[in-house]
């Protein structure tokens, strides 16, 4: 079985990597239960051999199922079934709902005291965040400048406490932004969103700054939405079909 050039069924141009192809399947077979939980997946060895992957991209889909809360990867002995759906997915030291529900209480207000606090430099530093973000193509690098970007947007609101905050979920917003990008192909739609909140801060208005973070997160939550129930609804569709 060659997963390398999957694409998305019914879904327009974008192109399915070949990690998300094969976490596709292993999420599959996990949610149909043909790996039940407390089962051993197959080796690296063999599921690169059967899935005709290399180990890296093996690797990014085994890291995807573990940050879905689907599986636990143990050290020399293998990765293992804890659960046979995703409910919350987990981003370093926090679940995706926990983080959520704390980026809508600190940043959309920050958002606001920054569009009336923010000086010429926090301006230009964004813009030039903003610029490299929109230009550049390596999902890694882009993600970094991701979470430069919403740390930048803290320090505009001149209150060292808020940048603390997000100091504190930084590791955890790189890694959800890392998820998101290689499951929700999020990067264009990030940076026009990423654009709108610093056109708001530039204006100095509050209001649409705050509304501009707020439609920000909103997509964030809802490509989450969208992924943890892919799944499930792959399933049903075809657990619902005629035989």
């Amino acid at each position: 079985m060659n997963l390398s050039d999957s694409r998305t069924a019914g879904q327009p141009p974008r192109r399915v990597s070949a990690m998300e192809a094969v976490l596709a399947h292993l999420r599959d077979a996990i949610e149909r239960g043909t790996y039940a939980v407390g089962d051993k997946l197959p080796s690296e060895a063999e599921l690169c051999r059967a899935l005709e992957i290399s180990r890296p991209v093996l690797r990014e889909a085994l890291r995807a199922l573990q940050t879905m809360g689907l599986t636990v990867s143990k050290t020399g002995k293998g990765t293992f079934v804890v659960a046979n759906t995703v409910e919350d997915p987990t981003f370093g030291d926090y679940t995706a709902s926990d983080l959520m529900e704390v980026r809508r209480h600190v940043e959309i207000p920050v958002a606001g005291y920054a569009a009336l606090r923010r000086t010429p430099e926090n301006l230009d530093h964004l813009a030039h965040l903003l610029d490299r973000m929109e230009r550049e193509t390596d999902t890694t690098a882009w993600v970094a400048m991701d979470t430069l970007f919403h740390l930048a947007v803290a320090e505009a609101a001149q209150n060292p406490v808020f940048r603390r905050v997000i100091e504190e979920i930084r590791d955890a917003l790189a890694r959800q932004s890392a998820f998101l990008n290689e499951l929700g192909g999020r990067r264009e739609q990030s940076n026009r969103e990423h654009r709108a909140i610093v056109e708001a801060l530039t204006d100095g208005s509050a209001h649409d700054a705050t509304e501009a973070m707020a439609h920000h997160l909103d997509r964030v939550g809802t490509s989450l939405t969208d992924i943890v129930r892919a799944g499930r609804a792959a399933t049903s569709a075809e657990s619902g079909a005629a035989p």
